[in-house]
C-alpha cells in the first residue's frame, strides 16, 4: 500500500516520540508498504522552523533528507493534478498544509497516516 504521512506522524517516527501509536509505528514497518513524505510537509516544518515555532537540531535543508534517507520514507512532489482535487473538497478542515495532503491522497490513490481526526472525515483513506 502507498502511504502519505502526515507532518506530525514524520516528526514523531524520526524522533522515535511516543505520540506514535504503537498500530502507527507498524504501519510504517511494514515492508509491503511503500512510505512517502509530501512535499508540502517538508514546506510546513520549514515555515515553522523560520517562525521559530518547530526547532530542529540542523537547517530544515539537511535535516529532512537525511532524516527520510535514515528511516527509507521517499518524497512525494505536489502535482497539478493533487492541487486541482481543492475545489472539490468540503471546508472540513482550514489547515492548508493538512487539505493539500489530503488531495494528494486523492490523486494518487493513497492512504493517509494521520492521528488528525478532522482529515478523517474527507474521503481519503485514514490510518492510525
Amino acid at each position: 500500500m502507498n502511504i502519505l504521512i502526515d507532518t506530525c506522524t514524520f516528526l514523531w517516527i524520526i524522533t522515535n516520540d511516543p505520540a506514535l501509536s504503537a498500530d502507527a509505528k507498524q504501519i510504517f514497518l511494514d515492508i509491503e508498504n511503500s512510505v512517502f513524505l509530501s512535499t508540502v510537509s517538508t514546506w510546513e516544518i520549514a515555515v515553522k522552523h523560520s517562525l521559530g515555532k518547530l526547532p530542529l537540531p540542523q537547517a530544515p535543508d539537511a535535516y529532512i533528507p537525511r532524516q527520510r534517507k535514515n528511516h527509507g520514507i521517499d518524497i512525494l512532489p505536489l502535482s497539478e493534478e493533487a492541487t486541482l482535487q481543492l475545489p472539490r473538497l468540503p471546508a472540513l478542515h482550514r489547515d492548508p498544509f493538512d487539505r493539500m495532503m489530503i488531495c494528494q491522497c486523492i490523486a494518487h490513490s493513497m492512504a493517509i497516516l494521520t492521528p488528525d481526526e478532522q482529515i478523517r472525515q474527507y474521503p481519503v483513506r485514514s490510518l492510525w
